[in-house]
């Protein structure tokens, strides 16, 4: 049986809290910035984060097995 590996572009991505949550950087503050209202931009700096009992964490933890 081959060893499990993690998913290389969720383990650059993704981390995983001290309590489990996961928590990763949004997207969309590359470039075409201006028609972008200012709320919006503000929205996407935070961070990203959703609780470990959430249905879309547990497939996402799927592709970090070692993690």
């Amino acid at each position: 049986m081959p060893k499990i590996k993690n998913h290389s572009g969720a383990k650059k991505r993704i981390k995983i809290t001290k309590n489990g949550k996961l928590k990763w950087k949004k997207s969309g503050l590359r470039h075409l910035l201006t028609p972008m209202s200012a709320k919006r931009g503000r929205n996407l700096r935070k961070a990203k984060i959703i609780e470990s009992s959430d249905f879309k964490a547990k497939i996402i933890k799927r592709y970090l097995p070692y993690e």
